[in-house]
């Protein structure tokens, strides 16, 4: 098993809209960095949820991954903010993953927690500049993170 770290606004999608709902496509990433990470996802894998672009930035609970390899459709839907033009059915550009709820943090692991914990070299999300909304997360660090949420 993997662990990942998948960032999200929670004006957008929080973590409470994955529990309401039980499980998602995690679309509209555009990003080829981000997208490679997905398309290494495996079903079972677990994943932080992570709430951007908020007062309280931090890992706000855990999914599953339980759906790999699948085609973004919002990339052929002219309508959406992620519609890309030079993508088609044939030879879709974009994939992504369906993940499931796992749970809810308690408290939050707010980012200056993370920062205190961790590298940038440990874990990607504390380096400065970086706005990459999905990335892998060492074991070592993932099993200390989930420690943290117990304490």
């Amino acid at each position: 098993m993997n662990y990942w770290l998948m960032k999200s606004e929670p004006e957008v999608y929080s973590i409470a809209d994955l529990q309401q709902q039980s499980e998602t496509i995690w679309d509209g990433i555009r990003n080829y960095q981000a997208r490679n990470f997905l398309r290494q996802m495996d079903e079972g894998d677990l994943a932080f949820f992570y709430h951007s672009n908020t007062n309280s930035l931090g890992i706000a609970g855990l999914m599953r991954v339980v759906k790999k390899d699948i085609v973004d459709p919002t990339q052929f839907e002219p309508k959406s903010k992620y519609y890309d033009p030079k993508s088609s059915p044939e030879f879709p550009r974009w994939q992504t993953v369906v993940v499931e709820f796992v749970e809810t943090f308690s408290n939050p692991i707010l980012l200056s927690t993370l920062k205190e914990k961790f590298t940038a070299e440990e874990l990607m999300v504390v380096k400065q500049g970086n706005r990459l909304s999905v990335m892998p997360v060492p074991e070592a660090v993932a099993l200390k993170i989930l420690a943290m949420k117990i304490s």
